[in-house]
């Protein structure tokens, strides 16, 4: 009897075994095998989002054939707990797992629309984007100087949406001021910002928002931001650099960010400063005297004048030796790098080469020829155009 038992027990394994295989591999081939979708679809993923939830969602618009198939998958690969809050276009016939792994990978939106604050150097903007089949990706549907307006209608139309996404993205080179300033003009923001915070201490970035989100709060996002990356990156800094203090590597980046907007000539534009500054020169810099002048409220919007490169502020280069008292503006990460690991050069001057770049010289005399070659240039520009 015990012999029959245990034949039958042995049989009853084998068969819960198979179907359990059989299971496991229907599964496998259901998650990796072309969906149901017949057209596509725009999906949301909202905050806080859970896989089950959106699977379940997912199977519920046909575009997945077995929400519990999905979920499980995402758990045996690590993405369960990698939702991206956004609105994504899911594509006819999408797989699971390419369905997970869009969900979970970038965070950018590929459909729906959303709003974006754009905090630039020269002004300020809001624009209102929309997904666009005839093209396949983000359209502008308006924009306006939030500053000026007039509001379009579109936006005011699309500001009641549930489903419409916020952000705020920060320029590199904006003063703190600036940012400030915007922010306050940003109707889906709430609450007061009590003190302009030093400069140099927000992260340039894309920050995303929640309809009424709190200004405060996102300038604390902004300064955390850049607290990490100028930790980060001062940990690794190279050897025999100048700088007595991170804030010091801080303000030289400031400079660097100012001075060209080329990246690949960051890290010679750094070399060049601490060149001058191995040597006693005073840096001369043309952005630190728009800073004493302006101090970072506004673009200047003129050329220097011969009084203001004469006078003495904390932040003219032209009268003061070593650096600036503090940052000049808010550097992105890249800028901040170049200061940390400047090139190796002997380059001591630089200037506009009229493409957008600089030529760089090793002493003065090679300089005035660029310099002169720089002025030949404008000046037969000025004339072709008439001005």
């Amino acid at each position: 009897m015990w012999r029959s038992v245990a034949s039958n027990a042995l049989t009853l394994f084998i068969v819960v075994f198979v179907l359990v295989a059989g299971l496991i591999a229907w599964g496998q081939r259901a998650y990796v095998a072309p969906g149901p979708l017949a057209q596509t679809i725009c999906f949301k993923v909202g905050k806080g989002a859970t896989m089950s939830a959106v699977s379940a969602a997912l199977q519920q618009q046909g575009a997945v054939s077995d929400a519990r198939v999905m979920r499980i998958g995402a758990e045996y690969t690590g993405k369960s707990g990698s939702l991206k809050f956004g609105s994504y276009l899911v594509a006819p016939a999408t797989s699971m797992q390419d369905v997970v792994a869009l969900l979970t990978t970038s965070g950018q939106s590929t459909c729906g629309q959303d709003v974006n604050l754009r905090i630039g150097v020269a002004g300020t903007e809001i624009v209102l984007r929309g997904y666009d089949a005839k093209v396949d990706g983000y359209a502008e549907v308006a924009k306006f100087d939030p500053a000026v307006g007039p509001v379009p209608q579109a936006y005011l139309e699309a500001a009641s949406d549930a489903d419409l996404r916020w952000r705020v993205t920060l320029a590199e080179g904006v003063t703190s001021w600036q940012v400030v300033e915007s922010l306050k003009l940003a109707d889906f923001l709430s609450g007061d910002i009590k003190a302009v915070p030093l400069e140099g201490a927000l992260a340039p970035g894309s920050y995303e928002v929640e309809k009424g989100f709190e200004r405060k709060d996102l300038v604390g996002e902004m300064q955390s931001s850049q607290a990490e990356t100028l930790a980060e990156l001062w940990a690794k800094r190279a050897d025999g650099l100048p700088y007595a203090s991170p804030e010091e590597a801080m303000t030289m980046a400031s400079i660097v960010e100012k001075e060209t907007g080329v990246a690949s000539e960051r890290v010679k534009v750094a070399s060049v400063f601490l060149n001058r500054l191995a040597k006693g020169m005073k840096l001369q810099t043309d952005p630190t005297v728009i800073y004493g002048v302006t101090k970072g409220q506004g673009v200047l919007g003129r050329g220097l004048r011969a009084s203001e490169l004469k006078k003495e502020t904390p932040w003219n280069t032209y009268v003061i030796a070593g650096m600036p008292v503090t940052p000049i503006c808010n550097p992105g990460r890249e800028a901040i790098e170049a200061a940390l690991h400047p090139d190796t050069t002997d380059y001591l001057y630089f200037v506009a080469d009229g493409t957008g770049g600089h030529a760089f010289a090793t002493n003065l005399v090679d300089h005035n020829k660029n310099v002169a070659k720089y002025r030949a240039l404008e000046a037969a520009r000025a004339k072709a155009t008439g001005n």
